[in-house]
Order: C-alpha cells, then structure tokens, then sequence
C-alpha cells in the first residue's frame, strides 16, 4: 500500500485480534562511519556461508528471530527462498564459536550502488555480550568492499528494544518510518504458539 497516496488517519485504528501492527523505521548510511573497536571476541568468528540449504538456513533464522517474529523467510516458498539465498549477489555470513553458528548477517547487493542490511540477529545467549558489535563491524566492512553509495537497513518496535539506537550507534541515520499490519504468525502455525512473549496473544471477543 502507498502511504502517500492511502494516508493514515490521526488517532487510533483498531485491528483484527488476529492481526499484528508495528512501527517500522528505515535507516541508511551514506558514507562508510568511522570504525568502533570489537569488544573481546571469547572465539567468536564471522565467516562466510556459502550454499547453505534451505533447512539450515530456516533454522538458524528461527533461532535468531523467532521471539522477535521474524517470518518472511519462513512463509515464503522453499523456490523463492532459493532464488534469494543461492543469488550471485545476496552474501549469507554465519557467527559462529566452536563450529556452532550463533548470528546471522545477510547483505543483498541485488541493487546497483547498494547494500541492504537484510536480516541480523543473535542467539538470545550472546544478547548484550558485545557479539552484536563484532557481527556490526563485519557487515560495515563487507558492505563498504564494494563500491556502494548507500547502506540500508529497516527495524521496527517488535524487534529488540535496543535494536534501533544499536543501529544509529554504528551510524545508521533514521529516514522514513512506516506501518505494517500482517497476521499474527504464531496463530497460523508459521511461528511457535509461545514466541515473542513481549507481544501478547489478544483473544476474540
């Protein structure tokens, strides 16, 4: 739908119990930021994931953004997830301690000149550990390898609470906010039935 075009209206709307709504805020940087120090790393490496299957993926996925109801890559059709993963220009990275991978980074490049910030996220184990920060300063440098003009991410208020200001802090710059509506995912089987317990199940009346 064209925000511009099917504005909202001020005040309060009511939504399906069934159905979710969130804020989402779009961010960008326009120029490489100056670099923040990796905290200790305690083993953590960022390596590269190359022809990860359709399985793996979705799982690893579901670890890192099931509680935040991370669902596009899970409803979507096993084709269409492989024309996006397998893509010459879509970069999968894995952090990983061990042999065990506990983050997910995904760069699409599929736009000349650009780099979206498609999914980063952490096992709720190495949330607040600094882990972020280390999986943060891989994207930026992989991002800024090539010659991009921009780089792009969007987060919305059902994610980490510390999401968005992680993100202006690595020196995203907020441009555009949004509303989306979509159905409750763990009320078709798509998610867990007890994911994202900061997002209450509402029952019909």
């Amino acid at each position: 739908m064209n925000s511009e075009n099917n504005p909202l209206a001020l005040g309060y709307s009511d939504i399906p119990p069934t159905m979710l709504a969130t804020v989402v805020t779009c961010l960008e940087m326009t120029a490489r930021p100056l670099a923040r120090p990796n905290p200790p790393t305690d083993g953590l490496v960022v390596e590269r994931w190359h022809s990860p299957s359709i399985d793996e993926y979705r799982a690893l996925y579901r670890q890192v953004g099931e509680d935040w109801l991370w669902m596009s890559r899970v409803v979507m059709s096993d084709d269409e997830l492989r024309a996006i993963i397998e893509h010459p220009a879509v970069e999968i990275y894995a952090l990983q301690s061990g042999g065990e991978k506990l983050g997910l980074l995904e760069l699409d490049f599929r736009e000349a000149g650009e780099c979206e910030l498609s999914f980063f996220g952490l096992d709720q184990s190495l949330i607040g550990s600094g882990a972020g920060r280390i999986l943060m300063n891989a994207a930026i440098e992989t991002a800024y390898a090539k010659p991009i003009r921009r780089f792009w991410v969007h987060t919305c208020h059902l994610d980490h609470p510390a999401a968005l200001a992680f993100y202006q802090r690595s020196g995203f710059v907020p441009y555009k906010r949004m509303v989306e509506v979509f159905e409750d995912p763990r009320l078709t089987g798509a998610l867990r039935a007890d994911a994202a317990g900061h997002v209450p199940l509402l029952k019909s009346r």
